[in-house]
C-alpha cells in the first residue's frame, strides 16, 4: 500500500517530470554514447538528444559535459566557427568508452528488470486481478 505522500507525488507527477527522473540518471551514458560516433558540441549534442525524444537544456548538458571531462571520460577542443566564436568540441577517451561500455550493460540489465516487472504488473491490471 502506498503511503498518502508517494501516492500524490507518484499520481502529480507529470510525464515530462517522470521521463527527467530518469533521463537523469543516464544521461551521462547518453551523451558519452552521442560521443562515440565523432567529436561534438555542447549545443549540437542537446539537439541530437531532442531528436531522440529526449530534452535537456544546456544548462543540465554543460555542467554535465564538464564533470565527464575532470573525470578523464571526454576530452575537447577549441575549433573555429564559421558562425561565431570557436567551439568547445567534445570527444570520448579511452576511459569513456569503457564507462560507456559498462554504464551501458548495467542500463540494459536495469532497464530489462524494470521493463519485466511493469509488464507483469500490467497483465495483472489487465486480467481484472490488481490488489487494493
Amino acid at each position: 500500500m502506498l503511503s498518502k505522500l508517494a501516492t500524490a507525488t507518484l499520481f502529480s507527477m507529470s510525464v515530462v517530470e517522470r521521463r527527467s527522473l530518469v533521463l537523469r540518471g543516464v544521461l551521462d551514458l547518453c551523451l558519452l554514447a552521442l560521443l562515440r560516433e565523432r567529436p561534438v558540441y555542447g549545443y549540437e549534442l542537446t539537439e541530437r538528444l531532442a531528436e531522440q525524444d529526449l530534452l535537456v537544456s544546456e544548462g543540465s548538458a554543460y555542467p554535465l559535459l564538464a564533470r565527464l571531462e575532470k573525470s578523464g571520460f571526454v576530452m575537447s577542443t577549441r575549433q573555429s566557427s564559421a558562425s561565431g566564436p570557436p567551439r568547445k568540441y567534445y570527444s570520448l577517451s579511452k576511459s569513456g568508452a569503457e564507462a560507456l561500455r559498462s554504464g551501458t550493460q548495467e542500463w540494459l540489465d536495469v532497464s530489462t528488470s524494470v521493463t519485466a516487472l511493469l509488464a507483469s504488473s500490467d497483465l495483472s491490471i489487465s486480467n481484472g486481478s490488481e490488489q487494493q
